[in-house]
C-alpha cells in the first residue's frame, strides 16, 4: 500500500520539480473517489507562517519550503493511508497541504478511529522533523495548524459542493485549535514568567592555543520536556504576548544566580537586550548588589547583544555598551555574520569580543572562501582591538582551522553540551 501510494505521488509530481499536485488540478478524481466510495476525510495543515520566507527571501524560497513540507506530509502519512488516497497541495493562494482520506459508507466510523491517529502522526512527525521546512531560513520548526473535517455522500448535492465543505470545516476546526492552543500558551508563558520557572545552562568558551577555558555562556531554558524549553520557543511565546522585557529580566537574573559557581578567572557572558538598559535592577547600585550576591565583579562579566538586534539601533546600542563599559563590563557582538551589515556593525559598535555565527564556522577546514572571510573579520578585529569567538564548532579539524586563522577563542558542542555550572 504505501510503495504503491509513493510510486503514484512520485508519477503525478514528476512534471512539477518536485512539488505535490494542486487541489484544482486532481478536483475531478476526488470527486470521483468520493463518489465511489461514499465517505470523505480531509485533514488540513496550514503553513500560513512560512509566509514570512517569501517576505523576507522570496518566491522560489517559499515554494522550496512548501515543497519540502508536502514531502514531510507524505514520509509521515505515506505508510498508514491507502492507495486512492491523496496528499495534495491548497487552493492557489494557500499555504496549505491537505490529506484526503476515502472510505465505503460502511467504514464511516474511519472518522473517530483512523482520522485522530492520523493527525497524532502529523503532529508527533511535524514536531520532530519540521526544522527541515523552514532550513535554512528559520532557526526552528515553524507552527503549523492543522484541522480536521469529513463528509457522507449525498446525491442530492453536487460531489464538488461536498468536497468544497469538508475542506471548510477542516479549516474551521484548524481556526478553532489554533485559537484554542493560543489560550494555551498565552496562559503558561504568562505562568512561566510570574513564577520564574525557567533555569540557565553554561556552554564553555575556550581559548583556541591552549585549549583552556576562558569563560561561560549562560543560556536560558524553559521546564524540562515542555515546547518552551529552547530560548527561540521562550522568546517567541513571550514576544506573542509582550513579555519579552519582563522574560529578558528573569534570564539574567537567572544566568546570574547560577554563575555563583563560576570559577576564578573565568568570564560569563550574559546575553542581553537594548531594552537592559531600562532595567532598574539592572542599573548601577542594584546591578553591583546583585553582583556581590553573585560573589562577581564587572569585570567578570561580558555581556552578549545581537547583531540583528542592533543594526539600525547603533545609537541605542552605543548607549547600552557606554553605560555598561563605563562600570567595568565588557561587551560582545553575538550572531556576527548573520545579518546583513556585519562589518558595519563591527565597526561602528567597537565591542571587546565578536561572536561570528556558526554558519561561518561549521565546516570551515574545508571552505576557503569561509576562512577567507574570517581573515578579513580577524583584520578587522586587530584594527579596533575585539577579539573573536568562532560559534557552533563540532569537529577537531574546525578548531584547528580556527588556530591557523589566528582566532583566539572557540564555542560548542566540540567540548561539551551546555549545563549547569556545578555539574560543569
Amino acid at each position: 500500500m504505501a510503495e504503491g501510494f509513493r510510486h503514484r505521488f512520485v508519477a503525478e509530481t514528476e512534471s512539477q520539480r518536485g512539488g505535490l499536485p494542486g487541489l484544482g488540478e486532481v478536483l475531478s478524481r476526488i470527486t470521483a473517489q468520493f463518489t465511489l466510495e461514499g465517505a470523505l476525510g480531509v485533514i488540513v495543515i496550514g503553513a500560513s507562517r512560512l509566509s514570512v520566507i517569501e517576505r523576507q527571501y522570496g518566491a522560489e524560497a517559499h515554494r522550496r519550503a512548501m515543497d519540502e513540507l508536502g514531502k514531510l506530509v507524505v514520509e509521515i502519512v505515506g505508510d498508514r493511508i491507502g492507495i486512492n488516497d491523496l496528499v495534495v497541495s491548497g487552493e492557489t493562494g494557500r499555504n496549505e497541504i491537505v490529506v484526503l482520506i476515502f472510505r465505503e459508507t460502511v467504514e464511516a466510523d474511519f472518522y473517530q478511529r483512523e482520522i485522530p491517529e492520523l493527525r497524532r502522526a502529523l503532529l508527533e512527525g511535524l514536531e520532530k522533523r519540521g526544522n527541515r521546512v523552514g532550513y535554512p531560513h528559520l532557526k526552528q520548526a515553524p507552527p503549523l495548524e492543522m484541522g480536521t473535517g469529513a463528509a457522507l455522500r449525498n446525491p442530492f448535492v453536487g460531489a464538488e459542493s461536498q468536497v468544497s465543505a469538508a475542506l471548510r470545516k477542516a479549516r474551521d476546526d484548524s481556526d478553532l485549535n489554533e485559537r484554542l492552543l493560543a489560550r494555551h500558551r498565552r496562559k503558561r508563558i504568562f505562568e512561566l514568567v510570574l513564577e520564574g520557572n525557567i533555569y540557565s545552562v553554561y556552554e564553555p568558551i575556550v581559548e583556541v592555543e591552549t585549549r583552556t577555558v576562558f569563560g561561560y555562556e549562560a543560556l536560558a531554558r524553559g521546564p524540562e520536556g515542555s515546547d518552551l524549553h529552547s530560548p527561540l520557543a521562550l522568546f517567541a511565546a513571550a514576544e506573542e504576548q509582550d513579555l519579552t522585557f519582563q522574560l529578558d529580566c528573569l534570564c539574567r537574573k537567572s544566568g546570574l544566580a547560577g554563575a555563583q559557581d563560576l570559577p576564578g578567572g573565568v568570564k560569563l557572558f550574559l546575553n542581553v537586550r537594548p531594552s537592559t538598559i531600562h532595567d532598574p535592577n539592572f542599573r548601577a547600585e542594584a546591578l553591583r548588589r546583585t553582583l556581590d550576591q553573585c560573589q562577581l565583579s564587572p569585570s567578570d562579566v561580558v555581556f552578549e547583544i545581537s547583531e540583528q538586534e542592533s543594526i539600525g539601533n547603533f545609537d541605542i546600542f552605543r548607549e547600552v555598551r557606554d553605560y555598561y563599559r563605563g562600570l567595568g563590563f565588557q561587551i560582545a557582538l553575538d550572531d556576527t555574520g548573520a545579518g546583513y551589515a556585519s562589518l558595519e556593525s563591527v565597526v561602528e559598535l567597537s565591542p571587546e569580543f565578536i561572536k561570528v555565527d556558526r554558519a561561518f564556522v561549521t565546516g570551515i577546514d574545508e571552505d576557503p572562501v569561509r576562512q577567507e572571510l574570517l581573515r578579513a573579520l580577524q583584520s578587522v578585529a586587530d584594527q579596533i582591538g575585539a577579539r573573536i569567538i568562532g560559534e557552533g564548532l563540532s569537529t577537531l579539524e574546525e578548531l584547528e582551522t580556527l588556530g591557523r586563522l589566528g582566532i583566539e577563542f572557540g564555542q560548542g558542542w566540540l567540548f561539551g553540551k551546555p549545563t549547569p555550572l556545578r555539574a560543569v
